[in-house]
């Protein structure tokens, strides 16, 4: 059995699907690995370095889609290589369902195989697959370093003889993978750290990491079954706002990270709370690809608001892309190694298992 892929878009994505690393663990398991001409070259992994691992090269993506039984990308293909699947191949990335419904629907119907990672359940035997972590965990650090980075003042308190300067108040909001991670990382680097969310199960995590957690009074848990966070009521969005509009008069940097699968971002930062934050602070939304949690935000702009600069990315891991790549290709190995029958050699579609069974589109 082959397995392959093939080169994104690189004006989108940087990451690739499959590492040296991981060609070596496929061969261990009895795929074979093919590859595009130049696959990662863009991030300094060069062929020969696949090679070596036992991957082989093809110059085109249709050779390389006629040859595979599966079919490993970041991103739903485009339209011309998705036209050139075969019946019964297996396609697995991060497919975004909601969004590609049309063309999913319309390659399913050629009893074409497709898995999405981003729906993965949280159980524990699918926590070495889980995507959505593996990533989120470097967005969230990531976003942090980013808004330091723009940020104009010094971030830990620091006592001089010519006086002390205070340490930066940085607010988290959501504080799911991503916004752990980003509280872990501005508590390293000595600011003192606020965190709010929907699911009071956060509460725990948070103070754990030395931030502080802001609770809504009389607040419910709004956590699903799966784990992730639901809507929240209007009564809760009201207290929430009251909230945040005073605690916003004393943060110097926010960093956003709520959001919902399969839906639009809620915005948290209205307009006028924006307006409340002092001049020369920093909002990084990391839900901008998602409509973003502030009002203001613009993909792939910095907004100047009165002196508050509001900066999100289409895609912050592009600007990690080898970390992002050496972890998602682990999580790929992984769901494959769960895909994979080892004793009949083949792919084994066994709807019984929940894995499988969750992220088939």
């Amino acid at each position: 059995m082959i397995i392959g892929s093939i080169s994104e878009d690189l004006s989108l994505e940087k990451r690739v699907a499959i590492t040296p690393d991981t060609v070596k663990k496929y061969k261990t398991l009895g795929l074979d690995v093919c590859l595009k001409k130049s696959y990662a070259s863009h991030l300094g992994i060069s062929d020969d370095q696949y090679m070596k691992e036992g991957a082989s090269f093809l110059e085109t993506n249709e050779e390389i889609i006629s040859k595979s039984d599966a079919i490993l990308q970041l991103n739903i293909l485009k339209d011309e290589d998705l036209n050139k699947l075969k019946q019964n191949q297996i396609l697995v990335g991060v497919l975004n369902p909601y969004v590609n419904e049309k063309k999913i629907k319309e390659i399913s119907s050629k009893n074409i195989k497709c898995f999405s990672l981003e729906l993965l359940p949280r159980i524990t035997r699918a926590q070495s697959m889980d995507i959505l972590s593996s990533q989120a965990n470097l967005a969230g650090y990531k976003a942090v370093v980013d808004s330091f980075a723009y940020y104009q003042k010094a971030i830990p308190m620091m006592m001089t003889a010519a006086g002390t300067i205070s340490a930066a108040k940085v607010l988290v909001v959501g504080a799911g993978v991503a916004g752990l991670q980003a509280i872990a990382t501005a508590k390293r680097m000595g600011a003192i750290v606020f965190a709010t969310d929907v699911r009071l199960a956060s509460k725990e995590q948070v103070e754990s990491l030395g931030g502080k957690f802001l609770t809504v009074e009389g607040s419910e848990n709004m956590e699903t079954e799966g784990g992730y966070a639901k809507e929240a009521s209007e009564d809760f969005k009201a207290k929430q706002e009251e909230l945040l509009k005073e605690t916003l008069k004393k943060i110097d940097i926010v960093i956003c990270t709520a959001l919902i699968p399969g839906k639009k971002a809620p915005i948290i930062l209205k307009k006028d709370m924006i307006e409340l934050i002092p001049s020369g602070s920093v909002i990084y939304d990391l839900a901008a690809s998602q409509g973003g949690n502030s009002e203001l935000t613009k993909v792939d702009q910095i907004v100047d608001n009165n002196g508050v600069k509001i900066m999100g990315e289409a895609n912050i891991l592009n600007k990690l892309p080898v970390s992002a790549s050496n972890l998602y290709s682990k999580n790929m190995f992984n769901f494959i190694n769960n895909l994979f029958d080892k004793e009949k050699k083949t792919f084994e579609i066994n709807l019984e298992d929940e894995i499988i069974e969750k992220t088939k589109v």
